[in-house]
């Protein structure tokens, strides 16, 4: 048995590109840098070095979200891994790619939009608040607390047999 599963978090190294097979199914390709943290041995300090890894995304998913991330945008992917190998002008080439499951914004676009979102780090922001009513309206009584579902601690699809 075998797992091939992924969890990455770092930062867009460049707009991502939708484009569209021939039978029209959306394609969203990102580059992401992920850095690895490993001592210098000339002058002994910690050091981040980069590893700039491509990750793909496809259906109609990959065309919503397309239009909320840009370069420089904080992001985590679970996925799985997935080997391509082809031939160009009589070389062989092969790469291995990151086929996104689930992405996660983990940082606010830059600039504004009339969605809320982006306006506090990492979120969506909190709706703005009501204009008060007239003191003579009658308000309705607050829904009653839902009780939560007992917490579990492991779940079938956990297991991994």
């Amino acid at each position: 048995m075998s797992i091939n599963r992924v969890n990455i978090t770092g930062n867009l190294t460049r707009d991502p590109e939708l484009r569209a097979t021939q039978g029209g199914t959306q394609v969203l390709h990102l580059g992401v840098a992920v850095n690895d943290r490993r001592r210098n041995p000339q002058t002994g300090n910690w050091e981040d070095y980069p590893n700039f890894i491509d990750c793909v995304m496809f259906g109609t998913r990959a065309e919503a979200i397309q239009r909320y991330l840009s370069k420089g945008t904080k992001v985590a992917i679970e996925g799985r891994l997935r080997y391509s190998s082809w031939e160009r002008d009589g070389q062989k080439r092969s790469k291995i790619e990151v086929v996104i499951d689930e992405i996660e914004f983990m940082s606010s676009r830059q600039g504004g939009n009339s969605s809320g979102y982006g306006q506090q780090q990492g979120g969506y922001a909190a709706p703005a608040p009501q204009a008060n009513y007239q003191a003579s309206a009658p308000q309705a009584p607050a829904p009653a607390p839902v009780a939560a579902p007992p917490a579990a601690d492991v779940y079938d699809e956990d297991i991994p047999f």
